[in-house]
């Protein structure tokens, strides 16, 4: 038989794939015949039988004998070197492109998908632009590595919308563009990426916030039955792994209990430690052994140079594996495990579905129910954890007497006098403020904070927004709902302590809904400036109401939308009422709990203490209050 006559053979068995007919007759054929369509044909047979490698090699022959077809021949080699993870020589055909690279998505594509994996994607980074703009679906999908949280990286908002185009029923992304815009204070981006959801969930689908991340879905959504919806990826433990832990054999000390944390923010920088680490340095090493867990980035540590030993027994854990963590945190013998990330960012909370201790518990890092961990309990209050949020907890509640949030008074810079020349605002109006991030602004306290300037119009509103984007998009929120954008004064970034120094310069801080100011409100109330918030209907909305009440002012308060913005315009127009409140605050400081830290370790330690004594007695956790030491009536401390 002739070539011709061969090929045709080894086409029709191609055509009806009989592959290893083709195979055959392609092998009697390369003996006469070695062209571009014979290599062609070899190397579509190849793929049909799985062997891609060998058929990207048959390509590249293609391309050595039909120079004017290479490139055709070489990006098909290309593609199939990557499918068949064979990297190196993927790279090296790609490297034939590199000119194109930043234009041609099928080339960046196979970059990208390279360097990514070797944990290398800052030296193909400016191929983005070329996947956000491909037709093919994969490589949109893929540019989403690149996302870089960067409020001025406007590539971060074209990815997530160019992603939706292509997937527009993958509500995960959609979630993910909210909270993009969200972070650039896009109301009516936010309104129309929404309009989806919101619809869903007005026809009683809550499943379809399954695919959101609970931290997200704490800064708009203040329905409990809601927020227990939004999903975070660790799988869900059974009852049977939850009921072999509390029964694992375990020894107690007599004479201390083994209290572990963990968590990734042990740094004296961050928002957890200034409101943590005196109440670390406080606990009675006498009754109480302390570990911390540590999974902080290297990075903080060395930055803050701080001695850290102060807090307890450090135990590092961050390079280590799940199953690595687990097996060290058990060798500890710890008695209660406090998590201090639960749904936040960078947590490790999936660790304790691995049985670490006899009793395991969240606490101050995430505000809510932590989803599919085993928690025995949430430390709370009366005020975040009422009784009628129970049935949206599998964790049972340990409410502290006064607040949940522990105050070191001792770490933060003490608030000093700033002048408002100094924290560039105008001298006569009356400050409202917000210092809260803005991702926690909605759409609708605009509508609330426009009310109340349009009330006091003596009054300037002072807000934190670091970003261009961000200042631009609110004056243009309150334009349009009538207020002028020059009563809105941005406050620039500054370093901690001068900002804590000029949060007192304003006259009055307007909390945000549903997600509160939680250090924010703190460290408004340290400063001596007072916060007006109003009642929340889930954890995150209720921490300021908690917080006033510790501090001795629960008149700042509203029950609702109208008594807050009532209440918010009679105090801007009445400078003497609020000079009184302001007075106030600052004569309760430290008579009030709010920053006691050492009444609120001692508190901790009971509730420590009631825990494990039900944990010995082989009792199932239940709910339960901690009892108040009486009150101070002496100041106990200055500054």
């Amino acid at each position: 038989m002739n070539a011709e006559t061969i090929f045709s053979a080894a086409s029709k068995h191609y055509q009806k794939r009989d592959y290893m007919g083709a195979l055959e007759a392609l092998n009697q054929l390369l003996g006469v015949q070695q062209d571009g369509k014979t290599f062609d044909l070899l190397a579509k047979t190849l793929v049909g039988v799985g062997m891609k490698a060998e058929a990207a090699t048959a390509y590249q022959n293609a391309a050595k004998v039909e120079p004017e077809q290479a490139d055709g021949f070489l990006r098909k080699a290309m593609n199939l070197f990557l499918e068949a993870g064979e990297d190196d020589k993927a790279l090296l055909v790609a490297k034939t492109f590199m000119g194109v690279a930043k234009e041609d998505a099928e080339v960046a594509f196979v970059l990208a998908s390279i360097f990514v994996k070797r944990g290398q994607k800052q030296i193909v980074a400016p191929l983005r632009g070329a996947l956000i703009d491909s037709a093919d679906p994969r490589h949109v999908l893929f540019s989403l590595h690149f996302m870089t949280g960067d409020m001025e990286n406007a590539d971060d908002e074209r990815t997530a919308r160019a992603v939706l185009k292509h997937f527009p029923h993958r509500n995960d992304l959609r979630f993910h563009l909210q909270m993009i815009l969200r972070d650039r204070c896009d109301f009516e981006g936010m309104r129309k990426n929404f309009a989806p959801i919101e619809a869903e969930l007005k026809r009683g689908n809550l499943k379809v916030l399954n695919q959101e991340q609970p931290l997200s879905n704490v800064f708009w959504c203040g329905n409990e039955k809601q927020n227990k919806h939004a999903m975070a990826t660790t799988p869900a433990f059974t009852g049977e792994e939850r009921a072999r832990r509390r029964q694992m054999a375990h020894t107690w000390r007599d004479d201390k209990l083994r209290i572990g944390y963990l968590s990734a923010d042990f740094w004296p920088g961050h928002a957890t430690m200034k409101l943590l680490q005196d109440v670390l340095k406080r606990h009675d090493r006498e009754r109480f052994e302390v570990t911390l867990f540590c999974h902080t980035p290297p990075q903080k540590i060395a930055e803050s140079g701080f001695d850290r030993s102060v807090w307890g027994d450090i135990v590092t854990v961050t390079h280590l594996s799940d199953g690595e963590a687990a097996e060290t945190i058990r060798a500890r013998n710890i008695d209660i495990l406090v998590d201090l990330k639960g749904h936040n960012k960078d947590n490790r909370s999936r660790l304790l579905n691995l049985g670490l201790a006899p009793v395991q518990v969240t606490w101050l890092g995430f505000p809510g129910a932590v989803t599919n961990v085993d928690i025995d309990y949430a430390i709370g209050d009366r005020f975040v954890l009422p009784e009628s949020s129970a049935p949206h907890y599998l964790e049972k509640f340990c409410r502290m007497p006064e607040s949940y949030q522990p105050n070191d008074p001792v770490s933060r810079p003490p608030p000093r006098h700033v002048s408002r020349t100094l924290a560039q605002l105008p001298e006569g109006p009356f400050v409202y403020s917000s210092f809260n991030g803005v991702r926690k602004i909605t759409s609708h306290m605009v509508d609330l904070w426009s009310r109340i300037l349009k009330g006091a119009p003596d009054s300037v509103f002072w807000l934190m927004a670091p970003y261009e984007k961000q200042r631009a998009n609110l004056a243009k929120a309150f334009a349009e709902r009538g207020v002028d954008p020059v009563r809105i004064i941005f406050a620039p970034t500054i370093v901690y302590e001068m900002h804590i120094a000029r949060m007192a310069t304003a006259d009055l801080m307007l909390d945000a809904y549903p997600c509160n100011g939680h250090t924010t409100t703190s460290e408004a109330l340290w400063s001596g400036l007072p916060v007006l918030t109003y009642k929340g209907t889930n954890f995150a909305s209720r921490v300021s109401e908690s917080l006033l009440n510790a501090a001795g002012l629960p008149d700042l308060v509203a029950d609702n939308d109208k008594a807050y913005v009532d209440l918010a315009i009679a105090l801007g127009n009445d400078r003497d009422r609020m000079a009184g409140i302001r007075k106030r605050l600052i004569d309760n400081r430290f008579l009030q709990p709010l920053f006691d830290s050492e009444r609120f370790c001692r508190h901790l330690e009971t509730a420590y203490e009631m825990m494990a004594e039900r944990a010995k007695a082989g009792l199932e956790p239940d709910h339960f209050d901690v009892p108040a030491l009486p009150p101070r009536t002496e100041a106990f401390g200055s500054l």
